[in-house]
């Protein structure tokens, strides 16, 4: 059967308008490149520690990196372990050097958190306390006897890192 010029050219034209479209490898290609730039430049080795902002800590010139510990923090006149709130500074007496809220909950965190154990944890386990500068030590020295009686007697204090100064 014999096609009519009118229709060659519909066919022609309808062809053109819906061809099936292909996939540009060179688009994707440099997605992918600047992506691969962008997770090189911002992955690092800086452990960089979740600070409240009330905080102001230490100042220290320390060389060594922190390692994944518990954290317990001193902030707004209230102690955190992981977040959680287990004390009151104002409620911590005088007469007593171990603060039960912490102790108790450093041997829940022990029993839950086993990848945090070192292989030889008959050494005693590992901390990290986050404090404002200004706690008093009679205060901070209470709250490391409760971690020592939880069997947490590696105690690490977070401090900020002074930057190096260039001489010149």
């Amino acid at each position: 059967m014999k096609v009519s010029r009118r229709a060659r050219r519909m066919q022609r034209h309808y062809g053109r308008m819906h061809k099936t479209g292909g996939l540009n490898l060179v688009s994707l290609m440099d997605i992918f490149t600047i992506l691969v730039f962008f997770l090189m430049v911002n992955s690092s080795d800086v452990k960089v520690l979740q600070q409240n902002k009330s905080l102001k800590l230490p100042e220290s010139s320390a060389k060594h990196n922190p390692k994944e510990t518990i954290i317990l923090t001193l902030a707004g006149g209230d102690v955190l372990i992981q977040g959680r709130k287990v004390a009151s500074l104002k409620d911590i007496k005088d007469e007593s050097d171990i603060i039960e809220g912490i102790s108790e909950e450093l041997k829940y965190q022990a029993s839950r958190n086993k990848h945090l154990l070192p292989a030889d944890s008959s050494n005693g386990l590992s901390i990290t306390i986050m404090g404002d500068k200004n706690v008093p030590y009679h205060t901070l020295k209470k709250i490391m006897n409760s971690c020592v009686d939880a069997n947490y007697t590696n105690i690490s204090l977070a401090v900020s890192r002074i930057p190096k100064q260039s001489e010149g």
